[in-house]
């Protein structure tokens, strides 16, 4: 029975294809007038965008502050760099209960904290960035932008002295 079926499907196949290739006229797929006034009209020009404000005078005076306030926590740290350099030289080798040990411990400690105030600074710029950004998420506005620089500058002090504390504390360890 399934042969039968088999057989007359065969015989059937050559019919079904023959009646799919007779020549004939078609529809051109080409856009027809009404396809065409459905499209969509070309899109007319944007306004140029309105600039953003810069940043108020206030803005800028606080930054500068806080920059300012950086410096000066470089500057003290910069003036406390030598006697620590010098007492983790001396205490090179020592062991940790040495005299010499923790004059260089206290020395390094000192100089942790001259820098707090830097680090006060970019935490500072930090939250006034993200306030910044918060009111104009889509776009960065001139306000963000010198704080981003402010803030630049600030993290390249912090880093630099957590570059020279962390080589401190790695010639104390060993």
């Amino acid at each position: 029975m399934i042969r039968a079926k088999a057989r007359f499907l065969t015989l059937l196949l050559p019919v079904g294809l023959a009646a799919c290739s007779t020549a004939g006229s078609y529809p051109s797929l080409a856009y027809r007038d009404v396809e065409r006034s459905a499209m969509p009209a070309a899109a007319e020009p944007q306004p140029a965008p309105v600039p953003m404000p810069p940043p108020t005078a206030d803005l800028s005076t606080r930054i500068d502050g806080l920059v300012a306030v950086a410096r000066d926590a470089d500057k003290q740290f910069a003036g406390k760099r030598p006697a620590a350099e010098r007492a983790v030289s001396t205490a090179a080798g020592a062991s940790r209960t040495s005299d010499s040990w923790i004059s260089a411990q206290v020395a390094v400690a000192a100089l942790q904290a001259s820098r707090d105030r830097a680090v006060a600074a970019l935490a500072d710029l930090d939250s006034l960035y993200a306030d910044a950004r918060q009111s104009e998420p889509v776009e960065e506005s001139p306000s963000a932008l010198a704080i981003d620089t402010a803030r630049s500058q600030v993290q390249g002090l912090v880093s630099t002295q957590n570059d020279v504390v962390t080589a401190l504390d790695a010639r104390l360890k060993s």
